[in-house]
């Protein structure tokens, strides 16, 4: 089949959902995007489950059986999406085969609660893997500094895992820097290399909301000129340092080894300005080796109008770094829009968490 999406994949870019609910799984829809849209995994988080959950009864004899064990709602939530994530790894099987491990991902997340503690996010991550019980899962680690440490530590123990919630370049090193010690870990513990993969999430589209709102605020034409320029400028600066990162000997001699590379993964790229092209997150973002996760919309949009080219970043990484220079400039403090963004992006997490939470609490009680 030929589409912008099968010509994305083509082109390197691995197109993994972003979205994931039981009737989504049940209905054959999931099965069916591996083919249509050349989707090739899935990406959930707290916010995605509380729709799912807050949507039609799919998992309505699940918590009646659970609600008859007397199970809490935390309990509850652990059983029902780890059963999810386990039925989606079985749906992309096939694609995690045929690509030797690289696609076929389904990841799911520590508990938002827990992202400022490096031991809970450990042990849960643990506990994640063990009742998904499938190699194709990855757990999903937000990359705060406490959870440096946890990265590690959870491919030190041989599980493939999903850095998430990155907005600095800064910060991204960090997370580079926890995969390679995880990596160099996992083999003094003896772990076969070439079956742990992990990704880093870069969130895209927040940045350009954040600063977008700065940049209103001074008004001055330069300002305006900026406008939504910095989300791109970021991530392809992130591709840039995920280049250098890899070129050196250290990971070279750790390739040989079968270790494989931390592939970037471009997030939060639904457009939230209407007056963007719908496509922009994806479009101008193109490179080998990299992943991109969609909002259903997204990735619709894409299909339908999306135009493709074999690289839309390396040759921008001199106009990104004017544009992040001129940001500082205009007196937009790039360290205190991605801490800001860090700090919203673990509350917005924990508040879906909450509603979830509540959703099933209701449901176990029979509201």
């Amino acid at each position: 089949m030929s589409s912008p999406l099968h010509e994305l994949d083509k082109a390197g870019v691995s197109i993994w959902l972003d979205d994931l609910s039981r009737d989504r799984i049940q209905s054959g829809s999931l099965a069916e995007l591996i083919s249509s849209r050349a989707v090739s995994g899935v990406t959930t988080n707290p916010t995605i489950f509380a729709g799912a959950f807050s949507k039609g009864d799919a998992y309505a004899d699940q918590l009646a059986e659970l609600s008859s064990k007397g199970v809490s709602a935390s309990e509850a939530v652990f059983e029902a999406t780890t059963q999810d994530v386990r039925m989606a790894c079985d749906v992309f099987a096939g694609v995690y085969e045929s690509t030797k491990g690289v696609d076929g991902r389904v990841s799911i997340e520590v508990e938002p609660g827990i992202a400022m503690d490096s031991a809970k996010t450990v042990a849960q991550a643990k506990e994640l893997f063990k009742a998904v019980d499938r190699k194709n899962v990855m757990i999903k680690i937000p990359a705060t500094i406490p959870g440096l440490s946890a990265i590690t530590d959870v491919l030190a123990a041989g599980i493939s895992v999903n850095v998430t919630l990155i907005f600095s370049l800064q910060r991204y090193a960090l997370v580079i820097k926890a995969f390679k010690d995880g990596i160099s870990k996992a083999k003094q513990n003896g772990h076969d290399l070439s079956n742990i993969h992990s990704v880093a999430s870069f969130f895209v589209s927040r940045v350009d909301t954040e600063i977008n709102k700065r940049l209103e605020a001074i008004g001055t034409k330069q300002a305006l000129s900026l406008k939504s320029k910095a989300a791109l400028a970021n991530a392809r600066l992130a591709y840039e340092l995920f280049e250098k990162e890899f070129a050196s000997s250290q990971w070279q001699e750790l390739e040989r080894e079968g270790a494989n590379r931390q592939r970037p993964l471009m997030a939060s790229t639904g457009v939230k300005d209407t007056s963007l092209p719908d496509t922009l997150y994806v479009t101008e973002l193109v490179a080998p080796e990299l992943v991109n996760t969609m909002p259903e919309a997204t990735m619709e949009a894409v299909f339908d109008h999306g135009i493709i080219s074999a690289d839309s970043i390396t040759a921008e990484y001199e106009k990104s770094r004017e544009v992040l220079a001129q940001l500082q400039e205009l007196g937009v403090s790039y360290d205190d829009v991605v801490s800001l963004l860090e700090t919203e992006g673990v509350e917005k997490f924990v508040a879906s968490w909450n509603d979830l939470l509540d959703t099933v609490s209701n449901a176990l009680q029979g509201k």
